[in-house]
């Protein structure tokens, strides 16, 4: 008995040594397949940060339209008015100029049916007014044309009297200077009598004679001197009577001026009243046809802001939203200003749009699955409220090989993650630089083509 418990007590003993040592034949085992592992970690992990890692500028936004036209928009009415009927529901697919709400007249001043028939009977009596201003205008000025006719002769006639005035004065004042240079004669050769008188040569018959011719003379020349005086009071009164004529005809003419002006100033109020009326007949046409609100372009009504029948409506608010029926997308995402240089129209991005499962590599786009190309087309000048440049990004074209076009059901306001695609660098690069925070490089500096 003791023998054969020995015996087993020497098995235990032997089992239990032998599991230890294979406990550290195990362990020894792992250390070198973990040292192995780690060093094929290690040889994979430097070969990784030698590949190539493709840089790109990340922004988030929305699916927008690239005109501004197809962008979502509100329609307002031009006048005011009463909702008589609605012509649409929301989701319906319009038309350009398809009904989309019908009002009623709602200001006194166009409650009359009858108004442009009231308006162009004021415009037929307003033409009637103009018509005999034209008629007053045409004899003050046929008027005006007699009286110059009637000047030129009278003008004539006066200016003849006056030029006959002026002959008498020349004749008068010959004659007077003849008749006292008799006179002169007749002083002197009573003299050389008088002497001869008392010389004895002479009677005094001759004397009294020659004294007697003497007072003849001298009622010449006085008779020459009135008649003289006469002749110049007569081209007085002929160049007055000239001025007169003259006097009389510019007041006559400005008489006939002032009746032309006042016909001419009420042809010219005929006129505006006829413009006037003519201006409200057409906006009454216009307005009447403002009562039917029409949608300005092919879409969708989206939203009414305005409803039942029977509610007033002001002028220019808004009733419905429009959204235009085949917008040109674009996708409106937002960089930070570090990275806005660094991007250029007509980059290349990747793009995933919300509702789009999809799965995308940063640095290799290549194996991206799900994104869809896209190429920059505006690079705004100015920042945004938040700070950030926005770029607008359409489709690429062409499509690179093995993409899809973006998809149909995109919807105008839906989410979009963007990345700029610009140069391949190592990934130890790319490790280190966003470990401290630098932009993307470059090779060279970027320019821009599409500014100059």
């Amino acid at each position: 008995m003791a023998s054969k418990k020995f015996g087993i007590d020497e098995i235990i003993r032997w089992e239990e040594l032998s599991q230890y040592g294979r406990e550290n034949l195990l362990k020894e085992k792992g250390s070198i397949y973990l040292g192995r592992l780690l060093l094929v970690a290690a040889i994979i992990f430097v070969f990784v940060l030698f590949l190539p890692w493709r840089q790109t500028i990340p922004g988030r936004g929305t699916v927008t339209a690239l005109r501004p036209q197809d962008r979502p928009q509100t329609i307002q009415n031009q006048i005011g008015g009463r909702i008589e009927r609605w012509a649409v529901k929301e989701g319906q697919e319009v038309r350009k100029g398809d009904t989309i709400l019908v009002i009623s007249e709602t200001s006194q001043s166009y409650f009359d049916p009858e108004l442009p028939l009231r308006l162009e009977e004021q415009l037929t009596a307003k033409r009637s007014s103009e018509d005999a201003a034209i008629q007053k205008m045409r004899a003050t000025e046929a008027q005006i044309d007699a009286l110059g006719a009637g000047l030129r002769y009278q003008l004539e006639a006066a200016q003849n009297k006056v030029s006959q005035a002026e002959n008498l004065v020349k004749i008068d004042s010959a004659d007077l200077i003849a008749t006292e240079t008799m006179y002169s004669t007749s002083v002197s050769r009573l003299e050389r009598y008088e002497q001869g008188y008392k010389d004895g040569l002479f009677s005094l018959t001759d004397i009294e004679t020659r004294r007697l011719n003497l007072q003849n003379d001298r009622a010449k020349v006085v008779s020459a001197e009135n008649k003289l005086t006469n002749s110049r009071q007569s081209l007085t009164n002929a160049v007055i009577e000239l001025d007169n004529i003259r006097a009389k005809y510019n007041e006559s003419l400005a008489k006939a001026q002032s009746d032309f002006g006042s016909a001419l100033s009420t042809k010219a109020t005929a006129q505006g009243d006829i413009a006037k009326l003519r201006n409200e007949i057409t906006n009454i046409d216009i307005r009447r046809g403002l009562y039917v609100l029409r949608a300005p372009q092919d879409g969708f009504i989206v939203k009414t802001f305005k409803a039942g029948i029977g509610e007033n409506i002001k002028e220019g608010e808004s009733v419905a939203t429009l959204q235009p029926k085949t917008p040109l997308l674009a996708a409106e995402i937002y960089v930070h200003a570090m990275d806005v240089p660094l991007i250029l129209k007509e980059s290349d991005t990747r793009l995933q749009f919300e509702g789009w499962p999809s799965v995308q590599f940063s640095g290799w786009p290549s194996v991206a699955v799900g994104t869809f190309a896209g190429t920059v087309t505006v690079i705004d000048k100015v920042s945004s409220t938040n700070g950030q440049y926005r770029l607008l990004i359409r489709p690429a074209d062409p499509l690179p090989q093995g993409d899809e076009p973006w998809p149909e059901q995109l919807r105008l306001g839906s989410g979009v993650y963007g990345r700029v695609i610009l140069n391949a660098v190592p990934l130890w690069y790319e490790i280190w630089r966003q470990l401290n925070g630098f932009p993307p490089s470059l090779e060279r500096e970027p320019k821009d083509e599409t500014a100059k």
